[in-house]
Order: C-alpha cells, then sequence, then structure tokens
C-alpha cells in the first residue's frame, strides 16, 4: 500500500513521506455518505428514521454532485492538469467517483424497495401505483388531476418550430413520445413534475392506514389529456443537476450585493453534471436526453424504483410517534435558570463562563435568550454579530432588529455568500438595514464563517462586554439537530479580541494577532502546526504530550503532515471527524499512533475541538474552523482558547466520552476503508447528561 516516497516540505526537516498518505476527499465524501446510508440500513433504527436517513443519503448526494463534481467539471472543461494530493487526474477521480456513486444509489434503492417498504406497508404506510388503485379511488383521483395537477402542467414538444425546453435542476421530468396516427411520425416531448404540488398524493388503499401515489404515476395515468389526439408510445423519468457552484467575481468598486444577485440569476442555467433515469429508460431517448442536456454517457446515474429519495421526507413527516425516535426535549442549562424561572445572562456570566452542548441544551434559552436580553436591556449600548445561515423566522434576526428600533447600535455582518443561504441572507440583510443596523457582507474574497457574538453594556458607570463564541449557526432549526458547542462569556480578554475582530471585519484593520483566539486566514493553520509541533517537543522530552481533535473534515495536507510527524515521535493522536478525512492512519512508520473515528448519528456531530495535552498544561480550542483548505485559506474562521477549568473539564470528558471504547462508531483502517464497531450510543449518554453538572 504505502509505497513511492518524496519528500516531505510541509513540517519538520526534510524527510522521506509515502506519496499516498493522503485519501482522496471525494470518495472520503462518499465514504461518508455511505456511512449515512448504513444508518437507513440499520433495522434495528425505528422505521421512519431509517426512511429519514435514505431522505438525507439523496439530499446529500444532490449537493455533492451541485458543487464537489461541478467543481472538477469545471476545472476539468478549462483543460487544467492539477493532480490531486493522492496523485489522480481529474478524469481519474470523476471515474472513481462516478462508479462508486452507481454502487451507493443500487443499495439506497435496495434498501428502499426491498427493505423499507414493505415494513411501512406493514406498519400500515403504503406507496401504490395507479395499477393498484380500485375504480372509487381512481375516479376520485382523476377529478384531483382535473383541479389540482392538470392546470399547472405545461407539456413541453420538441420539434423543429419547439427547441428543446429548459430542464431545471433537480426538477423530476418525464419524457414522453409520442405519435401523430395521420403521419406516423413520432415525436418527444418533456413533462415537468411540479414542485409546487405534493409528491405524494394520498390516497385510500383497503388494509392501509396511509396510502400515496407518487405524482408522476398520476400524471403518467393521464398523459393522453396532456396530448390530445396523439398516441402515446412511453414515457420515461428522468432527472437533472446542475451547476451550482457560483464564482462571484468581487471587485473593490462594485457592491457585493448586486454582484450575487447577478451570479443568482445564472445559477439556474448552470451546466448540467448528473443525469438520472430509471431503469427502464429507451436508449433512444436516453441519446435525445444525453446530446440535447450536453451530458456524457459517464455522467448517467441508473437509479432502479423511485427517482429523488429525497422526497421522503414527506413520509417521515407522517404522525406516528411509535416508528421514530422518542422525542427529546433540550434542558435549559442549569446556570441559566432558577427552576422554571429564566435568570440573567448577564448576572450569570458575571459569575462564570458558560458552555452549552447543543441540541442537548437548549439554544432558545441560552445563546438566543442571551440576544433577546441584550436587545430589551436599557443598559446594553451595542451588539455586534456575525450570520452565516438562519432560519426562516428568526428570532435572532427579530431580537436584532427590535434592539436597532429601540436606538441600540446593532453591527451585523451577514455573510451573504453563504452557500444555497443567499437569496434568505439578503432578504434578512434588507430587513435589517431598513431597521437601521449597520450591515456589512464580509470581507472581499474571504466568506465569514465565524459564530461571534458581541454585546457591549453599561455597568455603574464602567463598560463591560459579553461574548459568545460557537460552533454552529445561528439558527434555531438546526441547533435543534445539530451537534455544536458554544461558550459564553464576560472574560475581558475574550470581548478586547472580539472589539478588534469586528474592527477588522468591518473597517480596515489588518490586525492578525489575539489574546485568546486563533483567527484564519492568517492564523489558524499556523497556530495548529505550531501546536502540534509543541507536542512533538514535549514528548521527545519525555513530558506528556497528546492530540485530540473532533471535526467535520480533515484535508489540509500541511496539518495533516503534521499529524504525521507528531505519530512518528510518538505522540497518541485521536481523531473524530464526522465526514471527510484525507489522513491514512495507522500506517508503521508513519501514522500507527493515530486512530480515527466517525459518530453518525440521530444529531449531526458538527462541533470543532481540539485538545492538546501540553505537557500536564491543557490546552482546549474550540471554534468553527474545519481543517480545510476553504476554512484556513479563504474563510474568516475563530478558534477560541478554553479558559476555564471547569469548561476545560467539561470538554475532556466529552471528548473520552465520544473516544471511549465500545461506542457506536465508524474506525478508518490503513487501507482506507471504515469498519462499524461499537453498541453504545454516544449521543444518548450525552442526552442523559445534558442537565446534570453543566458549567
Amino acid at each position: 500500500m504505502v509505497s513511492d516516497m518524496v519528500s516531505r516540505t510541509a513540517t519538520g526537516p526534510a524527510e522521506r513521506l509515502p506519496a499516498d498518505r493522503f485519501l482522496n476527499r471525494e470518495l472520503s465524501w462518499l465514504d461518508f455518505n455511505a456511512r449515512v446510508l448504513e444508518l437507513a440500513e440499520d433495522d434495528t433504527l425505528p422505521l421512519l428514521e431509517r426512511v429519514k436517513f435514505l431522505a438525507i443519503f439523496a439530499s446529500n448526494l444532490d449537493e455533492f454532485y451541485m458543487v464537489r463534481i461541478a467543481g472538477l467539471k469545471r476545472r476539468q472543461s478549462t483543460g487544467l492538469s492539477v493532480r490531486s494530493p493522492d496523485g489522480l487526474t481529474i478524469k481519474e477521480q470523476l471515474a472513481l467517483v462516478n462508479a462508486r456513486t452507481q454502487e451507493l444509489v443500487q443499495r439506497h434503492a435496495d434498501t428502499f424497495t426491498k427493505d423499507v417498504t414493505p415494513r411501512l406497508e406493514d406498519a400500515g404506510i403504503r406507496i401504490v401505483h395507479w395499477d393498484d388503485l380500485a375504480d372509487a379511488e381512481a375516479m376520485r383521483l382523476r377529478e384531483y388531476f382535473r383541479d389540482q395537477v392538470f392546470p399547472v402542467l405545461t407539456p413541453l414538444a420538441v420539434d423543429p418550430a419547439h427547441p428543446f425546453p429548459y430542464i431545471s435542476g433537480l426538477s423530476l421530468n418525464l419524457a414522453v413520445s409520442v405519435r401523430d396516427p395521420d403521419t406516423g411520425v413520432p415525436r418527444f416531448a418533456r413533462v415537468k413534475v411540479p414542485n409546487n404540488v405534493p409528491r405524494f398524493v394520498p390516497v385510500s388503499v383497503p388494509g392501509a392506514e396511509t396510502g400515496f401515489l407518487p405524482l408522476e404515476d398520476l400524471i403518467a395515468a393521464h398523459l393522453t389529456q396532456l396530448f390530445p389526439g396523439l398516441d402515446v408510445l412511453e414515457h420515461h423519468l428522468f432527472r437533472v443537476t446542475r451547476n451550482a457552484d457560483m464564482e462571484v467575481e468581487e471587485d473593490r468598486d462594485e457592491d457585493l450585493l448586486q454582484a450575487l444577485e447577478r451570479e443568482l440569476a445564472r445559477r439556474r442555467f448552470g451546466p448540467a453534471v448528473r443525469l438520472e433515469v430509471t431503469e427502464s429508460m429507451d436508449p433512444a431517448i436516453l441519446e435525445v436526453l444525453l446530446s440535447e442536456l450536453e451530458v456524457a454517457a459517464d455522467d448517467v446515474l441508473t437509479v432502479p424504483g423511485l427517482l429523488d429519495l429525497a422526497a421522503l421526507w414527506a413520509l417521515y413527516g407522517l404522525d406516528r410517534p411509535e416508528l421514530k425516535d422518542d422525542p427529546f426535549v433540550p434542558a435549559t442549562h442549569p446556570r441559566l435558570s432558577e427552576g422554571e424561572t429564566p435568570k440573567s445572562v448577564f448576572a450569570t456570566l458575571r459569575d462564570g463562563d458558560v458552555l452549552v452542548h447543543h441540541p442537548y441544551h437548549s439554544f432558545a434559552t441560552s445563546v438566543q435568550r442571551f440576544i433577546e436580553q441584550a436587545a430589551a436591556d436599557p443598559h446594553v449600548l451595542a451588539i455586534k454579530q456575525t450570520l452565516y445561515r438562519t432560519s426562516g423566522d428568526s428570532p435572532i434576526v427579530n431580537a436584532l432588529i427590535e434592539a436597532a428600533e429601540a436606538g441600540k447600535q446593532v453591527v451585523v455582518l451577514v455573510e451573504i455568500k453563504a452557500r444555497f443561504d443567499e437569496e434568505a441572507n439578503i432578504t434578512w440583510a434588507r430587513s435589517l438595514e431598513r431597521a437601521g443596523c449597520h450591515v456589512v457582507y464580509g470581507l472581499v474574497g474571504l466568506k465569514t464563517h465565524c459564530k461571534t457574538a458581541l454585546v457591549v453594556r453599561r455597568e455603574q458607570g464602567v463598560i463591560r462586554r459579553y461574548c459568545h463564541i460557537g460552533t454552529g449557526n445561528y439558527n434555531p432549526k438546526t441547533a435543534r439537530v445539530y451537534e455544536d458547542l458554544g461558550i459564553l462569556t464576560a472574560d475581558p480578554r475574550v470581548g478586547a479580541d472580539l472589539t478588534d475582530l469586528f474592527n477588522t471585519l468591518t473597517g480596515y484593520s489588518r490586525q492578525t494577532a489575539y489574546r485568546t483566539l486563533m483567527v484564519a486566514p492568517h492564523g489558524v493553520r499556523t497556530g495548529l502546526i505550531d501546536k502540534i509541533n509543541r507536542e512533538v517537543r514535549h514528548a521527545s522530552e519525555g513530558r506528556p504530550a497528546g492530540i485530540r481533535i473532533k471535526v467535520n473534515s480533515l484535508v489540509d495536507e500541511k496539518v495533516i503532515d503534521a499529524l504525521y510527524a507528531a505519530s512518528c515521535a510518538g505522540v497518541p493522536v485521536e481523531l473524530l471527524i464526522r465526514g471527510i478525512c484525507s489522513l491514512r492512519p495507522g500506517v508503521p512508520g508513519l501514522s500507527e499512533n493515530i486512530t480515527v473515528r466517525s459518530i453518525v448519528g440521530r444529531f449531526l456531530e458538527h462541533s470543532r475541538v481540539l485538545s492538546f495535552v501540553n505537557g500536564g498544561d491543557p490546552e482546549i480550542w474550540l471554534g468553527s474552523a474545519d481543517l480545510m483548505h476553504r476554512n484556513l485559506d479563504r474563510r474568516v474562521e475563530v478558534l477560541l482558547r478554553v479558559g476555564d477549568e471547569a469548561l476545560r473539564d467539561r470538554l475532556c470528558a466529552v471528548l473520552d466520552a465520544a473516544m471511549a471504547a465500545g461506542v457506536r462508531c465508524w474506525e478508518l483502517g490503513s487501507d482506507a476503508v471504515w469498519t462499524r464497531a461499537g453498541e453504545r450510543d454516544y449521543q444518548a449518554g450525552l442526552m442523559a447528561w445534558a442537565g446534570e453538572g453543566a458549567v
């Protein structure tokens, strides 16, 4: 496995390192989605939870093609011949990705059709086809089609007078072959399955509590009404994925908002990067689609059964609690309430820092309450906050608007380039501006991804600053399903650092050095490598050493090489990586002291925590940054050194629980294969732990 050697350039002295020490990031991402699929395959989970994971797998794969594969194809089209860090050309990567994806899509479809669907039927939930319906139900659905569906359909012919229609990304479509009975000439037409009508139409089915007919089946059964006087020969479903990876050309002399709005208008017309078809697709019709959509045969994915299983969220939404996980109600952090009575966040923080762990601790009664109390408090002079993603009806934004209307100085950095949230963030930015908030859109060439809030309050003639720094977005909806950490603090050093950071974000400051923070793009990679190398020195001099890192993705080659050097020096390295991992663990002479595991479960592991033994004086950092090029080079990210000893102990306990033997996880081997291990549910333990002894 480990063969060719190359000179080391990332860290330390020149050494010989294996050329295959980096795993391919695209294949590693597919391995992550395979772990999601394994949860859908797990018959020990409640049935509708399995349906949920089927939907997550499908939507994850859509975004992967819209962004990552689209990016590879764009580079390929420009003639770039740059190889990936694992030595593969773009063509080789795409071939491996397509083969692996087809394998996973087959597993995904088989899980749904052969395992989950029969179990749904046993539970009284049945997905039927038109021919399964009784005459009375078919009659009712004909009326439904006539009244609710037919008016919104637009059959589009393809002939010399009708060019091939634009096919919108991720839309479900019927390719229809019709024939004029007088001339015998066959024609091609396209019918889009409308996305503003429920995908699964409720039907009454004997023996089932709930029945559903896929909307495309209903349309297919009535194609003769769309093409009266013609013979409908056949129809086939297809779906197109388009490039949605925008590249906004940022000009210092142009309004960024206008540039982004222009690019958003272009995005829907991005080139096709994937064509999904059913197994029954006619080869002649497929040739038409390939030609008109300008898609290569290698980019076709054949899907058994239903297309677009992301629509299964509709089934998960059924009111069948016995088929889902038991409800979980987040606990209010013990230090933020007295019984049922909320406490002043400011008074609490004057007594010491608070560590919140979502979704185990309620976002609404911690971070959200912090901002809402600041907005209503007459002693608060200013609120400064970053917003990367938030919810549709955001209580955080509403509180900031109320604060501005009350005369407080409110500064909000809205990252309008947050992928797939651009339009929502533009709307929020304008609402905040209308309320009198000072709104900025970040720095040219960088996304502002850090999660920070600063409240300035006058107390008995003295100015005091209160802060929140976290790993997750200010989004109360995702805070119920994303695992994230945050620290609320009145530490003057943190307050001074956030003041300097906001001055950098809103003004022309070029500050790069901070007291308690590491800030990308200038300080995170170098800072982390310095700390990794410090562990090497401790180990070489016989002092305690060790590294534990919990992040979503580990891709950066310089950081990985530093971790390899630490392993070679005898430093134990434990990595908890939810998604992409380009590091190869367990290789003798390279990484035998490194272990990698991944936890994928009910909640999306999203927090980033980095722990260093530091010769017996432990140092822990948490923040927004994953260890990827984009985070370290093209984003404003913040990592906070945790100063409070009780908080450090709590974070160590969280890492201990995640790294413990017997925890249900996946472990990465030196052969790049992830293997499922353990039975104990780490997240269930945290649910039980949430209200006990929190700090």
